[in-house]
């Protein structure tokens, strides 16, 4: 891995006034009430995770960047991307990564060697792949959507098409001994998070319909049931894309006007506000309270009650 200063990044310290505020009225769901920047300069930040040495990865997704940082700290560019969106860590701890304009999910070895991990289902190449979790079984699984590449150059589906307009957009699973599966076919699969038990898989739908999927999966990644979990939708800038779950099995989804928080059942009880559009965020720091939120051009940070879904990772690490 190469490594250098970001330019153009101005962090703001944790315990600092924060250059924009944003005030929330959410006592139940959060301890701080406004946000911090911590960084900003960016083109269209992304796919924030955090690494249990207290430490965060980011991605800027235009100029294809991936970025390491502790809070009130610089910035440090890490590598080159193509296109990276969504990332997580498999059990070992190694990165993985959608790199959109590569039309792969990579792995970032633990010495820092970059390979493909799957590029192709059935012979056909992915369309742009989006956002990809894991599972406390090893497996991952990923969005596919299709519909920012044009039709007669998608490879899933073939030109010929399937199901209409929205054939190939799709989540995958790629199981412990690597071999791939479809999952289910959304129209503009995003976000992904799981359930506490892992039997539900939430899928956020993005364009013309926002909403979230609930998908109901058994021990081997196979689909039993779907619904609508929460509709998102709302005039305020902002999409369903990045989702996560609390420790109380609340979901919480950027959408029109910022970070909903819904119950298990499905009732949106709050909406998390930031000077910009939220984009996607995680749940990170020691408590796993701290939530990281990227909105297109900066990062910034608040401090919730309830701790965030621990990885897998994180448990077969302290383990």
């Amino acid at each position: 891995m190469t490594s250098s200063q970001a330019p153009r990044r101005g962090p703001t310290e944790w315990n600092s006034e924060p250059k924009d505020r944003t005030m929330n009225d959410l006592p139940d769901i959060l301890e701080s009430s406004d946000a911090v920047q911590q960084a900003t300069g960016y083109v269209f930040t992304e796919g924030p995770l955090w690494h249990p040495d207290d430490y965060w990865y980011f991605n800027d997704i235009r100029p294809g960047a991936l970025y390491k940082m502790k809070l009130g700290e610089e910035p440090t560019l890490i590598r080159k991307t193509e296109g990276a969106n969504g990332m997580t860590f498999d059990l070992q701890g190694r990165l993985i990564h959608c790199e959109g304009e590569a039309n792969r999910v990579s792995r970032t070895e633990l010495d820092g060697t970059v390979t493909t991990l799957v590029d192709r289902f059935e012979g056909g190449r992915f369309n742009r792949p989006n956002d990809v979790i894991c599972h406390s079984d090893g497996s991952l699984y990923f969005t596919d959507p299709s519909m920012r590449r044009p039709f007669a150059e998608r490879e899933q589906p073939r030109p010929e098409g399937e199901d209409g307009v929205w054939g190939g957009a799709r989540v995958y699973r790629i199981a412990p001994d690597d071999s791939i599966k479809a999952v289910v076919t959304v129209e503009y699969p995003n976000g992904l998070a799981l359930s506490p038990d892992e039997r539900t898989l939430y899928i956020a739908n993005t364009r013309s319909t926002k909403y979230i999927h609930a998908i109901d999966i058994d021990a081997e990644g196979n689909l039993l049931d779907r619904r609508i979990f929460c509709d998102l939708s709302g005039q305020a800038p902002g999409i369903p894309d990045g989702m996560k779950v609390d420790q109380k099995g609340r979901v919480y989804c950027t959408g029109p006007g910022g970070i909903w928080v819904m119950e298990p059942d499905g009732t949106h009880i709050g909406t998390i506000k930031v000077p910009e559009q939220s984009v996607n965020f995680a749940f990170g720091g020691p408590d796993l309270c701290t939530l990281f939120v990227c909105a297109v051009t900066s990062v910034y940070t608040l401090r919730v009650k309830t701790p965030g879904q621990p990885h897998p990772f994180y448990l077969t690490r302290n383990s």
